[in-house]
């Protein structure tokens, strides 16, 4: 081979490892909202909550209903809902105008109407899902959004859907993921509280696979056991948050109040660097005084 062909073979190669590299950190930062761009969310639903008290109930939802209406704008567009699931306003589903969907699901389990009614109710908040939209032919795409209360009958929410191929963890992983917090669970159960934690805060125990591990919080929001972040262990945390503002332990505590739930949010893998990583968590109920949970990475869906 000609020395210029070997010098074009390492620059190519070069090439590729750096578009590789970018790809790696593009998909990595896929899932991260700029501050500006979360702060003209939250404005966008704030004007539409100023509409409605301007206007009056009847008039906003009117106008949020309309696909061409001021509240439209791209991808973006007001929902509107009651505290009781019930869909009053969505520009691009008028024939689901009246039905409850409290229970609806996205397409990996996210009971997204509660998580985001949750939010409302306490007074605003962010939450993710998976959802079709309409703007690229009501392809599955990850949403980030964004809830407010208006009143005692009313909540509102806009969200915007986030770069990069929608998180799908598949079922398998999903049941493994249930199997391992019920594990959890059990030996919480079965044995005294502090034998339970020793067990959950120890990095290299029964409970902690690669990068899949079990944490628990009481339902004050202190963490009471994390194998990778003692920092956290004893400390009241009920107001941590992801990298996109969404508030991991209020809405971690919200599902477990339930009984259980699964939920998104972004998250340091300690088998990765601590690079910021989406993650699907499940979460669980084991008494008053007690709650579990576990995730899986989106990079790392099949448990090993």
């Amino acid at each position: 081979m000609r020395i210029t062909e070997v010098i074009l073979a390492i620059a190519l190669l070069g090439v590729y490892f750096i578009g590789w590299a970018a790809a790696e950190e593009n998909e990595s930062n896929a899932c991260i909202l700029t501050p500006e761009s979360r702060e003209e969310l939250i404005a966008f639903v704030n004007k539409a909550r100023d509409f409605v008290l301007e206007q009056g109930q009847y008039k906003a939802l009117e106008v949020f209903n309309d696909p061409k209406g001021k509240f439209v704008s791209g991808d973006l567009y007001i929902v509107a809902y009651d505290f009781n699931g019930t869909r009053l306003a969505h520009p691009f589903e008028p024939e689901k105008i009246g039905e409850n969907a409290l229970n609806v699901t996205d397409v990996n389990g996210i009971e997204l109407l509660r998580n985001l009614r949750d939010a409302a109710e306490r007074g605003s908040g962010f939450s993710y899902y998976v959802w079709p939209n309409p703007a690229h032919s009501n392809t599955e795409e990850l949403k980030l959004t964004y809830a407010l209360k208006v009143n005692e009958g009313l909540w509102l929410a806009a969200g915007v859907y986030l770069p990069g191929q929608a998180p799908i963890f598949g079922k398998e992983a999903r049941e493994d993921l249930v199997a391992f917090v019920e594990r959890a669970k059990d030996y919480a159960l079965n044995n005294t509280k502090d034998v339970a934690l020793k067990a959950f805060n120890d990095s290299n125990g029964i409970f902690v696979k690669k990068d899949l591990y079990i944490w628990a919080y009481d339902f004050n929001g202190t963490t009471l056991a994390h194998p990778f972040r003692p920092d956290l262990v004893s400390k009241n945390n009920i107001n941590l948050t992801d990298i996109n503002g969404v508030p991991i332990i209020k809405n971690m505590i919200m599902n477990s109040e339930r009984g259980k739930g699964f939920l998104y949010y972004l998250w340091p893998n300690p088998t990765h660097d601590n690079k910021e990583e989406f993650k699907l968590a499940y979460v669980m109920k084991v008494n008053d005084n007690l709650w579990i949970g576990s995730g899986i990475y989106l990079g790392n869906p099949r448990l090993q």
